[in-house]
């Protein structure tokens, strides 16, 4: 499907307009109604839950945002994860179905399917079962190729996405092959996973894979994550929209 002109039209808040020293923490109820105040598109993730829920969640493991979590976030259940303290706020792990309650449809939401690239589409298939109750602007996206190609059937209605990069060097990718990260970097899937738009790392933007899809097939690409005014020339020249952090726009 064409991407709407939504999902480009407004700065986009990543994981939401937190500032964890006012105690307003990432991927929270809080950060989303921040940046609703403002009137941002939000950004999210997505883990999946032992129990087979989605959770708004960044990391896969525990330790780095809560108080006494540990271990990974697939182990828990979604109620479990809700009991946990997260750090330097009051605010608890909600589940998809619950951040979306308290977006109300009021803003954009840019959804990321969190993905350890070994072929399990459950997180995306869970994410596809709570849009069909949400009548909000949603578009979803993922690096990994393959969640994008599965959300045509699982999404049909939703926007999808790709998140790249040039290089694939942190840990996230280490069961990726030399020519897996090769083919991502240079959007080499594009016939199978046919995204409505890119999200590219801001550094990279002037690399031919995001250049010509913008250019001569048209389509949207958003940049992250933007954090400093030099980020900010990188987008304005080689983006349609910016995923920010760390300051408003």
């Amino acid at each position: 499907m064409a991407a709407p002109a939504w999902l480009v039209a407004r700065p986009i808040a990543h994981r939401g307009l937190h500032d964890r020293a006012q105690g307003v923490v990432e991927n929270t109820a809080s950060a989303a109604r921040a940046a609703i105040d403002r009137n941002f598109a939000i950004e999210c993730d997505v883990q999946l839950t032992r129990d087979l829920d989605a959770v708004v969640f960044h990391d896969f493991a525990l330790e780095r945002l809560t108080v006494d979590g540990t271990g990974r976030v697939a182990e828990r259940s979604a109620a479990e994860l809700g009991g946990l303290a997260l750090k330097d706020t009051s605010d608890r792990i909600q589940t998809l179905g619950d951040f979306l309650a308290v977006l109300g449809g009021r803003v954009p939401l840019v959804l990321e399917i969190k993905s350890a690239f070994d072929g399990d589409v459950r997180l995306a298939r869970r994410t596809a079962e709570v849009l069909k109750g949400y009548d909000g602007p949603v578009a979803i996206k993922s690096f990994d190729p393959e969640i994008v190609a599965a959300l045509r059937e699982l999404a049909p209605d939703r926007p999808r996405g790709i998140v790249a990069e040039n290089r694939y060097d942190h840990g996230e990718y280490a069961r990726l092959s030399p020519l897996q990260k090769h083919a991502m970097a240079n959007l080499l899937h594009y016939e199978r996973s046919r995204p409505d738009f890119l999200s590219w790392q801001v550094q990279d933007l002037q690399s031919a894979a995001p250049y010509l899809c913008r250019k001569a097939v048209g389509l949207p690409v958003m940049t992250w994550t933007v954090r400093t005014p030099e980020d900010r020339e990188r987008a304005a020249a080689g983006a349609d929209q910016m995923v920010f952090e760390g300051f408003v726009p």
